[in-house]
C-alpha cells in the first residue's frame, strides 16, 4: 500500500502528464486535497508530504479540523465544497478561505454578512447544477449570470469562479463533452471579471478530461487517501 506522500506524488505526476499531453502549464492546475471523512492523521501526514489545501464536504468535521490544526498550521488554505444548507452559513464563514458551493443568492448573502470583519473576503466559487435534476446541488446554467451579479455587489465574499460535479462518465469524449459548456462560460465571464481565475473542476475519475477543458483545480480525495468510511456518518 502507498503512502500518502506517494499518493501525492503520482497525482502530481498525472496532473502534469494531463496538462502537458493538452499544452498546458501544470503550474496552472491546482491540487485540492479532499480529506472529508479522514482522521487528523491523515491530513497530519499529507501535510509533513507538503501539502497545504483541503476540501471538506461536512461542517462540523471541517471546522473541527480547521481548529485542530489553526495554531500549528496557519498556512493551510480550507476550501468548503460540500452542499450548503442556510442554517450552516456561519461557521462556513467564519472558519473557511474558500467555498465551491455556492449556489444561491441566499447562501451568498448569508456568508457575506456572516464573514468576520477581521477576517479577508471569504472566495467563493457558483457550483453549476450540469445535469438539470432538481436533486442535484448547483444553480441552473442560465442563472449563473445573474447570480454572479447579484455576488458582485455583496461585501464579504470575492468571486473566484466556477465549479461544477458532471454526471459520472468513463468515456474521455463525454467527459469533455460535459465539461466544454462550462469552461466556455468560465471564458467569457473571465473576460469582465479580473478575480475571476478559478474554474473547479475534474475528480479521480475525469481529472484529464477536465485539464484538457480548462480546469484550475482538481478536487481529489481517493486517489490520495485511500476509500472513505461513512459508516458513522448520520
Amino acid at each position: 500500500m502507498c503512502s500518502i506522500k506517494q499518493n501525492l506524488e503520482q497525482v502530481t505526476s498525472q496532473i502534469d502528464s494531463a496538462a502537458q499531453k493538452c499544452g498546458r502549464d501544470a503550474s496552472g492546475v491546482q491540487l485540492l486535497a479532499v480529506s472529508k471523512t479522514k482522521p487528523i492523521e491523515a491530513i497530519a501526514e499529507a501535510i509533513e508530504a507538503g501539502h497545504r489545501q483541503f476540501g471538506e464536504n461536512y461542517v462540523q468535521e471541517g471546522v473541527e479540523k480547521i481548529a485542530h490544526f489553526c495554531e500549528t498550521h496557519p498556512d493551510l488554505e480550507w476550501h468548503f465544497i460540500g452542499p450548503i444548507q442556510s442554517n450552516k452559513t456561519k461557521p462556513i464563514a467564519e472558519s473557511f478561505d474558500w467555498v465551491h458551493s455556492v449556489d444561491r443568492v441566499k447562501i451568498a448573502r448569508r456568508l457575506s454578512e456572516q464573514r468576520p470583519n477581521n477576517m479577508p473576503p471569504l472566495q467563493v466559487l457558483i457550483q453549476i447544477n450540469t445535469s438539470g435534476e432538481d436533486s442535484k446541488s448547483g444553480t441552473g446554467f442560465d442563472d449563473v449570470r445573474e447570480l454572479a451579479a447579484e455576488i458582485d455587489a455583496l461585501p464579504g465574499i470575492t468571486l473566484r469562479g466556477l465549479m461544477c460535479i458532471p454526471q459520472p462518465e468513463s468515456d474521455d469524449a463525454k467527459q469533455r463533452e460535459a465539461f466544454a459548456p462550462i469552461s466556455a462560460l468560465f471564458e467569457e465571464m473571465k473576460a469582465s471579471r479580473p478575480a475571476f481565475d478559478t474554474l473547479s473542476m475534474g475528480m479521480s475519475g475525469d481529472m484529464d478530461a477536465a485539464i484538457a477543458s480548462g480546469s484550475t483545480m482538481v478536487r481529489i480525495g481517493t486517489a490520495i487517501f485511500g476509500a472513505r468510511d461513512y459508516s458513522n456518518r448520520p
